[in-house]
């Protein structure tokens, strides 16, 4: 992973990480997105970084360890707005809804009103 990615990697930023998954003889790429929820340890060789995801409605995270040799690659989605803490725990207890009130800006609504500015153009 590339020492810029590396240190956008915050609490709050909305992250894609791709990890190499071994089947059988076969080794694939499995994608994860979510919610960084906390950046452990700085820098050094044993630093991680907890990612945050709602999967059917059910809530899933994952530790990543930064230098691992099985993440592929890291693209970060969105960077966090406002948060006042390195580390957001309290997320896991609230609602979606207060979830985006707490972080301001969100990866939907970005979405939303991209979808907005298409039919403008179409419309226009």
């Amino acid at each position: 992973m590339s020492l810029e990615v590396m240190k956008k990697i915050k609490s709050g930023a909305v992250v894609r990480v791709w990890e190499k998954t071994k089947d059988g003889d076969k080794e694939r790429l499995s994608r994860f997105e979510g919610l960084v929820l906390a950046r452990k340890h700085g820098s050094e060789p044993g630093a991680t970084f907890t990612v945050r995801a709602t999967v059917a409605g059910v809530g899933m995270e994952k530790v990543f360890p930064i230098h691992s040799p099985k993440i592929d690659k890291v693209e970060i989605i969105s960077s966090p707005k406002k948060v006042s803490r390195s580390k957001i725990y309290y997320i896991r207890d609230l609602s979606k809804k207060q979830t985006r009130q707490k972080l301001g800006s969100s990866q939907e609504q970005k979405a939303a009103t991209a979808k907005d500015k298409e039919v403008e153009k179409t419309t226009a």
